[in-house]
């Protein structure tokens, strides 16, 4: 397995990766989708969450699906879909510490909003831990696992993929980041003790307890206000 010494960007999805799916965010998420679609296209909710589901499958987010099939404004659909109390969300202090200890620069990419993943985090108690956050918008509402997508935050953030380690929930959107040289890691509790796979260096059910043992083996964290980038 390869290890972390010379990572200098961290590089985490959002939902279901810097907080566990117990939260059930996603289930509001979706609700909402469902309920966007029968009003804006006129059907049914179970109509629309077939479409809701048949659109993620085929295109990667509900959203492309929309764009692509309806020409759905994605600012007014993020904004209403995203608008879900939060309240499942808890703060994770051993997560928090490890963060604020990794070396080098740390950015959130999701295929979310920027607006809604600054309010997860906030509640969270990590906002303040990050260099940078980004969201689908970022990369032209193009979302993971589509390699443009990935380009696209790489472009933006200047990230040496070869110093780079990728963190998320979908085995599917570390084909890519693997592909580009970077490290990458499966934060998932149901997944984690599953057959390893060629693009998944590391597998862990607790990221808290996976990145505090990743920072011994880093080294400490540069100063603040010197984010590293390539």
């Amino acid at each position: 397995m390869r290890d972390f010494a010379d990572v200098s960007t961290w590089v985490f999805d959002l939902d279901h990766t810097l907080y566990p799916p117990s939260a059930a965010l996603f289930a509001l998420i979706e609700a909402r989708m469902v309920d966007w679609i029968a009003v804006e296209l006129d059907v049914d909710r179970d109509h629309a969450d077939r479409l809701r589901h048949a659109y993620w499958r085929r295109y990667g987010t509900t959203l492309a699906g929309l764009m692509a099939e309806h020409g759905t404004d994605p600012h007014a659909f993020q904004h209403a879909v995203h608008d879900v109390t939060l309240d499942t969300l808890m703060p994770d202090p051993v997560l928090a510490a490890a963060l604020a200890a990794l070396p080098g620069r740390r950015i959130v990419f999701t295929n979310g909003s920027e607006p809604y993943a600054r309010r997860v985090l906030e509640r969270c108690g990590i906002a303040g831990l990050f260099d940078a956050v980004y969201g689908v918008e970022h990369a032209r509402f193009t979302p993971k696992p589509n390699r443009a997508a990935f380009e696209a935050i790489v472009e933006e953030d200047r990230i040496d993929p070869a110093a780079a380690a990728m963190f998320e929930d979908s085995p599917d959107n570390l084909r890519v980041p693997h592909e580009m040289g970077m490290r990458t890691v499966l934060v998932a509790p149901a997944r984690a003790h599953a057959p390893p796979v060629p693009h998944i260096h590391h597998a862990t059910e607790n990221l808290g307890d996976f990145l505090s043992q990743a920072v011994n083996r880093a080294g400490p964290r540069a100063p603040v206000g010197l984010p590293q980038r390539a």
